[in-house]
């Protein structure tokens, strides 16, 4: 048995058998997982680039290529795959290993799938620990692919350093709708399957969108590719290390630690709250008392 600081050690060597097991250790929040998070080391700053989209977009497909791109650049790369939740177990469904598997043999190439498990937004509960575990493991790329469940996506925003926004041109009749939420958290778009009719009216129509937003020190590239033939996956790997070379900054990455640090103080927080008993309690007031008031029941128990 693999005592936890030899563990450690071997996640700062990079053994894929201590990623494994690390994130395991963390995902389950088994003994010695908080230990082990807070033995971190990040010797270097590994830019973790998010992609997401609405469903169809044709993300994995697009994450295939891309980790072809950057294997045969000699990259160690980590995958994470967040996968809708199976209603059996509560395990990842692992679609996206399944469309990966060539890859599955390369020294430099770690994929990993993680269940949603309820959690809203298109990621899992614990993907902020896992990459954190991944930064720590010196990987070159981390990739993160999200669910696909729409506008409520940009939590990706959060955590990743690059946000990679896929679409098709199918999508010029939702633009409006999305101007709200994807449409703002996008530092690169890419318009897949880009072989299709009107691929070039609708980058374009991204483009004047583009221009109507407040100017900032980067410029949103609209990138079309036909992931499916790996064509343009060149221009998408040069602007993920264009922004990650231009982004490197203090404020960006406080804001973006900051944004963890909510997220794993609301989680520690709410640790000890039972959902189910919640709801129980609130059915059995409800029995009780016909006009109910959630804020009166909250400020006793709770606030």
């Amino acid at each position: 048995m693999v005592s936890l600081q030899m563990l450690i050690e071997q996640l700062h060597w990079g053994s894929f058998k201590a990623v494994a097991r690390s994130i395991s250790l963390v995902e389950n929040e088994l003994a010695g997982y908080d230990t082990l998070l807070a033995a971190l080391i990040f010797e270097q700053h590994t830019p973790v680039v998010g992609i997401t989209g609405p469903p169809g977009a044709g993300k994995s497909t697009l994450v295939n290529a891309l980790i072809n791109q950057l294997a045969t650049a000699n990259k160690r790369v980590a995958i994470v795959a967040v996968d809708p939740t199976s209603p059996f177990n509560y395990g990842a469904l692992l679609g996206d290993r399944i469309r990966w598997n060539e890859h599955y043999n390369n020294p430099n190439i770690y994929i990993r799938s993680l269940a949603t498990r309820g959690s809203l937004g298109g990621l899992s509960d614990k993907i902020i620990e896992v990459v954190d575990v991944l930064k720590a493991a010196k990987f070159d790329y981390i990739l993160v692919e999200t669910v696909g469940v729409g506008q409520s996506e940009v939590e990706i925003a959060g955590l990743a350093d690059t946000t990679l926004v896929v679409l098709v041109p199918e999508a010029g009749d939702e633009i409006q709708t999305m101007k709200a939420g994807l449409m703002e958290i996008a530092d690169i778009f890419v318009v897949n399957k880009a072989d299709r009719p009107d691929a070039d009216r609708f980058s374009q129509n991204l483009r004047l969108m583009l221009h109507e937003r407040a100017a900032t020190d980067w410029e949103v590239p609209v990138l079309k590719t036909v992931a499916s033939r790996r064509e343009g996956i060149d221009d998408v790997t040069q602007a993920i290390n264009n922004h990650t070379k231009t982004h490197q900054n203090t404020h960006k990455r406080a804001y973006l630690l900051a944004q963890k640090a909510i997220q794993l103080i609301q989680k520690q927080r709410l640790k000890d709250i039972d959902r189910q008993q919640l709801k129980t309690l609130i059915e059995q007031q409800l029995t009780q008392n016909s006009s109910f008031n959630l804020y009166n029941f909250l400020q006793k128990r709770y606030f």
